[in-house]
């Protein structure tokens, strides 16, 4: 299912840093990943190669987005690449005895969401050696994507798109909460003395219209408390509710009274 597309300003916080990058089709098959979860700031440090994008193998790769490869930026050094970044985080699954604090893709991405002051990079090594320690211990945070431990060998274009696909979740994931926030009135979520009240008055309404059997209740109430529980009630419900109670009572009177 495609989300709405929502104005998203994680998108131009987040950058894609490859170092060393040995394979042109990897660089291509980011440069998809990137595009398909909304990204488009790609920078490459020392390639292998000097036509790294616009290598044959690199376009074909990319499948579609090559506007990401034209956009992208050549480095000599990590420090050029983290300009104006303010947060980067290394992409490893080894792990280091003096590495920096170790997250999740989820866990960084939320991070990143809820601090939009944060404009940051994700790094990665390449394909055959990784990232040097060098580079690992002067990023703030250290990402290991939970892989299968007997096999945690990601492609690189892999694990661009695991942490593309969680920056982008997260940032969705904000914008629809705060979209069904603002949609319709939500009134003030009643208290748990305010539904108590309107269970009481609930089991007098159903005992008077015989509809409960004070003798024999079984399990009704506790069904329908159940029922309740999951709506999440708020006051004026509480009070709805209550109304139709009181008027059940009140006509039931009356007929008694009639027919007395």
């Amino acid at each position: 299912m495609n989300l709405p597309q929502i104005d998203m300003p994680l998108f131009n916080r987040l950058r894609f840093v490859l170092v060393e990058t040995s394979r042109a089709g990897n660089i291509g098959a980011t440069a998809r990943a990137m595009k398909n979860m909304g990204f488009s700031e790609l920078v490459l440090v020392n390639p292998r190669f000097s036509d790294a994008l616009t290598n044959e193998e690199a376009v074909a790769f990319a499948s579609g987005a090559q506007d990401i490869l034209a956009s992208a930026r050549v480095v000599g050094s990590i420090e050029e690449a983290l300009v104006d970044c303010n947060f980067s985080a290394a992409v490893t699954a080894r792990l280091r005895e003096f590495s920096p604090p170790v997250l999740t893709p989820r866990v960084f991405a939320t991070r990143l969401q809820q601090d939009a002051n944060l404009n940051a990079a994700v790094v990665f090594g390449n394909e055959r050696f990784g990232l040097p320690n060098d580079i690992v211990q002067r990023c703030n945070v250290l990402i290991n994507i939970p892989a299968n431990p007997d096999y945690s060998s990601l492609n690189l274009a892999q694990a661009v798109q695991v942490i593309s696909y969680e920056a982008r979740m997260a940032d969705a994931e904000k914008c629809m909460s705060a979209a069904d926030a603002a949609i319709g009135f939500q009134g003030e979520v009643a208290s748990l003395a305010q539904i108590d009240g309107m269970y009481a008055h609930l089991e007098q309404a159903l005992i008077a219209i015989d509809f409960l059997d004070p003798d024999n209740p079984k399990k009704l109430m506790p069904r329908l408390k159940r029922l309740f529980a999951r709506t999440e009630l708020e006051t004026e419900e509480v009070n709805i509710l209550r109304g139709i109670a009181s008027q059940i009572l009140t006509a039931r009177k009356k007929r008694k009274t009639s027919e007395a």
